[in-house]
């Protein structure tokens, strides 16, 4: 699966490069505003291999701009609903891991059609196209008792003293707030003079290893007295307690999550979108230069 979203991205950046090199044609000013509907998806440190495994409802906004019928730009803003466990993905279940967080993504993203594409053409109005770009995002993984696991530290090691008492003070915090790399295909599709249509399967490589709040290694504890709130965030299924101590951890620095991977997520959605003809005070001969895409 990697290997291929990999295969994507460098398919897309020689296309591009490429059809900025190409003669440039006739263009007509478009401007499209509409909204978005479909699934949501994770894949990361607790769901390495299986897309659309417990996908939720997601959706979104868009102002799309055309600068002539195979290049268009769009700026989206996207609320995903993003959840997974070890026991839904089957991956490791003996951790016991879950999550579940809201991602609110505003993207900056390039389109490029295959066949010359305009919205309210009787003869161009059906085209695959490609897209990438580049996205800010915020998120906040919960348990799924709703406790904020951001605040938790379940993936810093050192909780405890010599003395075995607790130290895990809150500093060692991660950045809510990432940047992703939004890059996919679709397929348009003009439904009338005014509205279009857009079926898409969207990636993101978000650029953090926090979307699942699981990253490197189980923290470090040996405590006496009550089990700290943090131990049952970290490691719900006691994975790592020794048998014979159940106050310390007898798997010291084994991994939790896999460090030097980050998280990816998914969306495949339909669009709806409403044109608005831009004026052109430079072509007075517009009707002409475009009447094949009437």
């Amino acid at each position: 699966m990697k290997n291929c979203k990999k295969h994507l991205i460098v398919a897309l950046i020689v296309l591009t490069i490429g059809q900025f090199l190409a003669p440039m044609t006739a263009r007509a000013q478009v401007m499209e505003v509409g909204g978005s509907v479909g699934l949501s998806y994770y894949m990361g440190d607790i769901n390495p291999n299986k897309p659309f495994v417990q996908s939720d409802l997601g959706w979104g906004a868009l102002v799309r701009y055309y600068d002539g019928t195979r290049w268009a730009f769009r700026l989206t803003y996207s609320n995903l609903n993003l959840k997974n466990s070890d026991k839904a993905s089957g991956y490791r279940p003996e951790r016991g891991l879950s999550f579940n967080t809201k991602v609110h993504d505003i993207a900056l993203i390039a389109e490029f059609n295959f066949f010359d594409y305009f919205t309210g053409s009787k003869r161009n109005g059906l085209s695959p196209y490609l897209f990438g770009g580049i996205s800010v995002l915020h998120f906040n993984p919960k348990a799924d008792d709703g406790k904020e696991l951001y605040n938790v530290l379940t993936d810093v090691s050192g909780f405890s003293d010599e003395g075995g008492n607790d130290i895990s003070d809150g500093d060692a915090k991660y950045s809510r707030y990432a940047v992703s790399i939004p890059f996919g295909v679709g397929v348009k599709y003009s439904v009338s003079g005014r509205l279009g249509m857009a079926l898409e399967w969207r990636w993101d490589l978000a650029l953090t290893d926090w979307l699942d709040d699981c990253h490197a290694y189980y923290p470090t504890y040996n405590y006496n007295g009550e089990r700290p709130e943090w131990i049952n965030y970290s490691d719900p299924s006691g994975f790592t307690n020794d048998p014979d101590h159940p106050s310390q951890n007898d798997k010291e620095y084994l991994q939790r999550g896999n460090k030097a991977d980050i998280d990816w997520y998914g969306y495949l959605n339909i669009s709806i979108t409403y044109k608005f003809n831009l004026p052109n005070g430079d072509d007075c001969n517009k009707k002409e230069r475009y009447k094949n895409y009437d």
